[in-house]
């Protein structure tokens, strides 16, 4: 064990934190460590003494599968805390994961990213789960803020950037200049919405019921927006008969996943629309320059650049890595908390 490693097991140390806390996944940034988290935003308890079971993917393996003496629980919904006891034991768990990591979380800085419109009731609902954790020094940031950092904008330029963050609870859309969101939207249609949507479908048209993880898994596997498939994939959906109630196994196609996605990225790219018409005009002109990113897990359905480039009639790009960018952008508005200018690298 080298002397550094030692020093840090000996005596507690402040550090800066970074959490994005989604519906889907939690991720946890810590200085000088990179992302030490990033699992689903699941957590798995007993019943009766509510003691943890299991977190991140442990738990969210047994998701439609539990007993009555199990409670299996997303503190997050629609990117809205839920559940705050769950979500303060999950962060507190995901924390102490990373053995060689000492950290002192009430001389700690805690950047909590929460989505572009959320109320004040909701942002201080998370301020009380940073209490809770026993962080008095905490601020909250927008995800598409940080989203914009991670996925290597200058957004602290004069120069107007725009930024799509498709997560599990929410799609959020913002324009970004001299440090800050200068419009923004947020709207509760994103991978959760979709995952209930191939739920449904499924029912009506096929008879049959799934759980929440067969419906991500289809959209992963054969999730499309391109209007021309050229060669069509196909995968298995088994569930229950919802007339027997007796075990059934189907062929889905992509297709047919493709009917169901698109309802919810035409609310997506009306969201984007009703934030351009909003967009001061020197910095629109930037974006039909520069495009306009995306983030989130939606940025890996297929076929989204051209979805969205269609009736959008602006270039889009997926980020570099659309599934950590938010988190990653914390790194940068830690050090640079409370001012709108980046000082530039000696």
């Amino acid at each position: 064990m080298n002397v550094k490693k030692l020093a840090r097991q000996q005596k507690k140390q402040a550090t800066n934190i970074g959490i994005d806390l989604g519906t889907a996944n939690l991720l946890v940034y810590v200085d000088e460590e990179g992302i030490i988290f990033n699992e689903p935003s699941v957590i798995a308890m007993e019943y009766a003494t509510n003691n943890v079971i299991a977190i991140g993917a442990n738990a969210a393996r047994m998701i439609g599968r539990g007993h009555s003496g199990i409670k299996i629980i997303s503190p997050l919904n629609q990117g809205v805390i839920s559940d705050m006891d769950a979500a303060r034991q999950l962060i507190m768990i995901a924390l102490k994961k990373v053995e060689n990591i000492n950290i002192d979380l009430s001389s700690s800085t805690l950047l909590i990213c929460c989505p572009s419109e959320v109320t004040q009731l909701e942002k201080n609902s998370l301020m009380e789960l940073a209490l809770k954790l026993g962080v008095h020094d905490v601020f909250i940031e927008e995800e598409v803020k940080a989203g914009g950092i991670g996925a290597g904008l200058d957004i602290y330029s004069s120069n107007g950037t725009m930024v799509i963050d498709i997560g599990g609870g929410s799609t959020d859309v913002g324009v970004l200049s001299l440090g800050d969101i200068v419009v923004s939207e947020s709207i509760r249609v994103a991978g959760n919405y979709c995952d209930n949507e191939i739920i449904n479908h499924l029912q009506y048209r096929h008879g049959l019921l799934i759980g929440k993880k067969t419906a991500e898994r289809i959209k992963e596997e054969i999730g499309s927006l391109r209007e021309e498939i050229e060669h069509e994939r196909t995968t298995t959906a088994s569930g229950r008969d919802i007339v027997t109630g007796l075990p059934k196994k189907i062929l889905v196609t992509e297709s047919e996943i493709r009917d169901v996605l698109i309802e919810p990225f035409e609310s997506i790219a009306a969201t984007i629309l009703k934030v351009l018409q909003r967009t001061p005009a020197e910095l629109s002109a930037d974006i039909i320059v520069n495009g306009i990113v995306i983030n989130g897990g939606g940025a890996l359905i297929d076929g989204i650049e051209e979805f969205l480039k269609k009736r959008v009639t602006l270039d889009f790009h997926i980020s570099r890595k659309p599934m950590t960018a938010i988190v990653e952008g914390t790194k940068l508005l830690l050090k640079n908390r409370g001012s709108y200018f980046v000082k530039p690298t000696e």
